[in-house]
């Protein structure tokens, strides 16, 4: 079981997507955790509403500040545009997903942010699935 943490400025757009998307399609194989480097007060309306389109509610999420003991937790990090902030730890794996940044778009652009992630996260979990296999 691996554990994956998605990492993004404000944690209340893009790692927060990830973390629900990656949890569903997971089904309890591998855990996530998600914080942000900068974190608003609530995860962002647009975002709240797209999910709700899938059936994930995150209106009663909190945005959480990224501790260092959450990157020694994982052993996959998920970097989205919290550059030189996110912390380092050696011998852990580290993914750069290049996501613009959903807060004030329109649903459309959301929702494209929204299913580039489902994209990313099915093919993070093959790989993880396929190294659990192989061990």
């Amino acid at each position: 079981m691996a554990n994956v943490l998605f990492v993004c400025l404000h944690n209340a757009g893009r790692s927060q997507m990830s973390r629900a998307l990656f949890e569903r399609a997971a089904d309890g194989r591998h855990h996530a955790d998600s914080a942000g480097t900068e974190p608003a007060e609530r995860v962002h309306q647009e975002v709240v509403a797209v999910m709700r389109e899938l059936g994930i509610d995150l209106a009663g999420r909190t945005p959480r500040l990224l501790e260092r003991a959450q990157a020694e937790w994982a052993d996959v990090v998920v970097t989205m545009g919290c550059g030189d902030e996110c912390p380092y730890v050696p011998g852990k794996r580290y993914l750069d997903w290049d996501l613009p940044d959903p807060k004030g778009r329109s649903a459309s652009e959301v929702r494209a942010v929204r299913d580039q992630i489902g994209r990313r996260i099915e093919q993070l979990l093959g790989e993880l699935d396929a190294a659990e296999a192989g061990d």
